[in-house]
């Protein structure tokens, strides 16, 4: 764990060492000179309200007590995303409900450049393979089109965020992505430096404001101890995107929030700091299992807060009802219209609750927050300065909060006492709501598979734990059991390459690979890891867990499927659950005894 002492010691050398960064100044002037042919075009949103952007329309329904709807959209098919498009709205709108904004589920593989993108791995999410396709997608329906992920953060961010604008939309993200995303087999940060700078300020020069968004649970404020730390994050993002480019920013959460009190004193906090509009408030997913009626309980739960939220204090974030099949694979069409009737009811028979709401320990908490936020961004200003770092320059300080990482900032600069046995190395002020959850289901594994731990505990195991992208949930909950079991941890990274893991694995000399996936390249992934590993002197068994599902290379269907019988018939153990992986190394544990 980063140990504040530790990490003190480093220098501009250590994450700048590059003698000639790019100029940011000649990166805003070439945004600026793009944006002289670049402008936001017309779209089916902005001519139906007669609206210059999304946050003219945010404003407005701020002032009339308005509480905006939103749902992912992203099918592989384009034609199928123009119709889910086109009948969400219709059918949701046609029985008293609201449809204000679409986030596009872009593929991963739409970060690369499009001339570079032939051969690269893809996941489950729509590709739009030239400007045109953004349009027609765009002209569907009178609901604002979000390009939340894939776009800004890229090598590609320059191209696509043009796209995007082209079809009239005001909203462009994601920000977050741009510290914790990496792209397989790209590792050029610089690039991407460039693009995304030279995104913002084509975005800053146009004659309407762009909606900056950046989704904090896909950022590096996600891996925060410290709840603090995170809206700390806010304030960093915002001095280098607006205060710097001139962009205007709205932060997005939620994903984790599972604890109803911080979710609600996250969005205070936020509205504090004049951090209005928002994009959206994500739907916590992390609760939902394998069975969809528990599953309306977690539905409930989240969503009927943001509403209250969004009723006693508008921040104009749209709150967003996520299907109760997002667990287990891409929700389709009628399942998106269900849930946003679901939460139209809601809506309705919650209306006359918000007397009963008292704010005194949701503000007390929020307070907490601002106070801790406040304290982390002016110690990370200043230690940044201290070390030569331009606190002025986006270019130095995106790189150099990009390269540091989140853990090591908050063992360097956040608001909490020195504490060896937490995990950032210091006593979280408000813990992060995902440390509590983690521990929580950290503890029903272990207690669901106690019978086999003493046999783990006793065969000394070591095991390589990796992700295939950037969601990292998984890998810190079986971390966090597998240290408890006494399993040495060897730690195969966020985002890894399979030759790079299959290196590491061997020369770690582990007994097993633990892999979490998320964004349908589990098959690929490991047909790659598995090449790599045979080039090696030994076996290594892998188990694979997190969505195992993947789009055939010959379907002619948008949605997924699971792949966990083919993963089997390559030879490794799918893992539905955590503890699926501990009795495998029981058993493990057994043969090498």
């Amino acid at each position: 764990m980063p140990n504040p002492d530790s990490v003190s010691s480093w220098t501009r050398a250590d994450v700048l060492p590059e003698i000639d960064l790019p100029n940011t100044e000649a990166l805003v002037n070439a945004g600026r000179h793009r944006a002289e042919t670049v402008r936001v075009g017309p779209s089916a949103f902005l001519e139906h309200h007669g609206l210059s952007s999304e946050v003219e329309f945010k404003q407005q329904c701020m002032r009339d007590d308005i509480v905006m709807l939103h749902a992912q959209i992203g099918y592989r098919d384009l034609e199928k995303s123009r119709r889910a498009f086109h009948d969400i709205h219709e059918q949701v709108t046609a029985r008293g409900g609201r449809m204000d904004r679409y986030g596009i589920c872009l593929d991963w593989s739409m970060g690369y450049h499009r001339d570079d993108r032939k051969g690269r791995p893809t996941g489950t999410g729509l590709i739009l393979d030239t400007p045109e396709d953004f349009q027609r997608l765009c002209a569907e329906a009178p609901v604002a089109a979000h390009f939340g992920d894939f776009v800004l953060g890229m090598p590609a961010a320059l191209d696509n965020t043009e796209a995007a604008l082209l079809a009239g939309s005001t909203s462009v993200g994601n920000m977050g992505q741009y510290f914790t995303f990496r792209l397989p087999h790209w590792d050029d940060d610089i690039r991407i430096t460039e693009a995304t700078v030279t995104a913002l300020a084509l975005c800053a020069a146009q004659p309407v404001p762009i909606l900056i968004h950046s989704n904090l649970d896909d950022g590096f404020a996600a891996q925060f101890a410290d709840l603090s730390c995170a809206l700390g994050a806010v304030l960093l993002e915002r001095h280098i995107v607006e205060d710097g480019l001139g962009c205007r920013m709205g932060h997005c959460y939620g994903h984790t929030f599972s604890d109803p009190l911080s979710r609600w004193a996250f969005q205070r906090a936020l509205a504090q700091l004049g951090n209005a509009p928002g994009t959206m408030i994500y739907g916590n997913t992390t609760p939902y299992g394998p069975y969809g009626s528990e599953n309306y309980a977690a539905l409930a739960s989240y969503l009927g807060v943001d509403i209250a939220a969004q009723r006693v204090l508008a921040t104009g974030h749209a709150v967003n009802p996520i299907p109760i099949t997002e667990a287990s694979r891409i929700p389709d069409i009628d399942e998106v219209v269900d849930v946003h009737l679901f939460a139209a009811r809601l809506m309705e028979s919650t209306q006359s609750m918000t007397s009963l709401y008292h704010m005194e320990v949701i503000d007390s908490v929020a307070d907490i927050l601002i106070k801790g936020a406040r304290t982390f961004f002016d110690r990370t200003m200043a230690g940044l300065a201290e070390r030569g770092i331009d606190t002025d320059d986006a270019v130095e300080m995106l790189l150099t909060i990009k390269r540091l990482g989140a853990r090591h900032m908050e063992a360097l600069y956040g608001p909490g006492a020195p504490d060896a046995s937490k995990p950032a190395g210091r006593l979280p002020i408000v813990e992060s709501p995902v440390i509590g959850e983690i521990n929580a289901l950290a503890a029903q594994v272990l207690n669901n598979t106690d019978d086999i731990a003493d046999s783990i505990r006793a065969a000394n195991l070591s095991v390589c734990v990796a992700t295939t992208d950037v969601h990292e949930y998984g890998k810190n909950l079986i971390d966090q059991v597998l240290r408890k079991l006494g399993v040495t941890v060897v730690d195969g990274g966020v985002s890894t390459d399979p030759d790079t893991l299959a290196a590491l694995a061997h020369s770690a000399n582990v007994d097993a690979i633990a892999i979490s996936t998320y964004n349908g390249v589990a098959l690929r992934f490991l047909a790659g890891l598995q090449r790599e590993i045979a080039t090696g002197e030994r076996q290594i068994p892998v188990f694979i867990g997190g969505k195992l599902n993947q789009i055939p290379d010959d379907s002619n269907s948008s949605l997924p499927l699971d792949v966990s019988a083919d993963l089997a018939d390559m030879g490794a153990l799918p893992c539905p659950d955590v503890e699926t992986l501990i009795i495998a190394l029981g058993a493990l544990s057994k043969n090498s005894a």
